[in-house]
């Protein structure tokens, strides 16, 4: 008993010098958490897994450390989540389009052009609809911490610029093996070819597919403008990724441990969004440094893009739960208002 109140005094007289997460105790353990994703180590993404590892690094007292698998070292975003899944990878840093695979309801989120600016972007996914796509997550075996913007996805081409509709007729597109992607390509006369990201590059220097879409940072550091001619602002989808934790990985956290990896997430968070933004200047202005053509698409002609994907968005809504595309299309016309 003396030993124990001497304990207790020790403590009382000790300063509270740390942040509160780093005085969690001995529920953080030695771990080593293996974070895959499909982008070069020189883009956003990449950038927001090395800062979220050492503020975890730091809050756990050294204990809990991320190891980045960049450029799909782990394999394509399928078989990564697969792994996730099955918890013999703890992280990955998925699209929505790949997690529509396993919770469909994500698939709302690659709808083209229902954003016109990352403002309504953020608004959507820090939202009500963001908040419960995330919570269907942990019956699938996983466990969303938050969402990452990676920026507009814009369409590059080695045949000619594209201004309006008319110029995609013909031309062989790669894109996400997606049905979305593919109706969505097809409405706009060009001939989608799906196709996973690691074969992109060989097929647009061999000439397989004319050209691909991707954000303007994607482009760049993968050097698709060495067989790439043409770029364009056509910005119809806002790709997110989810920051996806293996639910089997996560099940074995001590409380304390589960705290700092949402601590991290949300202090590191602006800091990837910060990233994506100066990523996305610097890739426009560097690919057209690099000799790729950029084509300002008009505010007249994305309305006929987006007129002319009208078909689609009404074919796959119908696909969806109705409670939940109410909940989207409310959520739509709510940020659309005030952004």
């Amino acid at each position: 008993m003396i030993t124990r109140r001497r304990a207790l005094a020790g403590l009382a007289a000790t300063p509270v010098l740390a942040a509160p997460s780093l005085l969690l105790g001995q529920g953080i353990q030695e771990r080593t958490i293996r974070w895959g994703h499909l982008n070069n180590t020189d883009h956003p993404t990449s950038f927001g897994v090395k800062k979220f590892g050492e503020v975890l690094l730091q809050k756990s007292g050294g204990k809990m450390r991320v190891r980045e698998f960049a450029a799909s070292q782990l394999g394509n975003e399928m078989q990564q989540q697969s792994a996730v899944r099955g918890g013999t990878q703890e992280v990955i840093s998925a699209s929505t389009t790949s997690l529509a695979t396993v919770v469909k309801d994500f698939g709302l989120l690659d709808f083209p052009f229902i954003v016109a600016n990352v403002g309504q972007a953020e608004s959507l996914i820090l939202g009500d609809f963001g908040k419960d796509l995330l919570k269907l997550l942990p019956e699938k075996d996983m466990i969303g911490l938050g969402y990452w913007g990676l920026g507009f996805r814009n369409v590059t081409n080695s045949v000619r610029p594209i201004a309006k509709v008319e110029d995609f007729r013909g031309l062989k597109l790669r894109v996400i093996p997606n049905p979305v992607y593919l109706e969505t390509f097809r409405a706009f006369g060009a001939n989608p070819v799906p196709m996973n990201f690691a074969e992109l590059y060989t097929a647009l220097e061999t000439k397989t597919v004319d050209g691909q879409e991707n954000p303007y940072a994607v482009t760049l550091s993968n050097k698709f403008f060495e067989v790439q001619k043409f770029v364009s602002s056509t910005n119809h989808t806002y790709t997110q990724n989810i920051i996806t934790v293996s639910k089997r990985f996560w099940d074995r956290l001590s409380e304390q441990e589960r705290a700092l990896m949402t601590e991290t997430y949300q202090e590191t968070r602006d800091y990837q969004k910060d990233q994506t933004r100066i990523a996305s200047e610097k890739a426009l202005d560097e690919l057209k440094a690099r000799g790729m053509q950029f084509t300002d698409v008009a505010p007249a002609e994305l309305g006929r893009m987006r007129d002319a994907i009208k078909p689609v968005v009404d074919k796959f809504s119908a696909e969806f739960d109705p409670a939940r595309v109410r909940q989207f299309n409310g959520e739509l016309q709510r940020i659309q208002a005030i952004n």
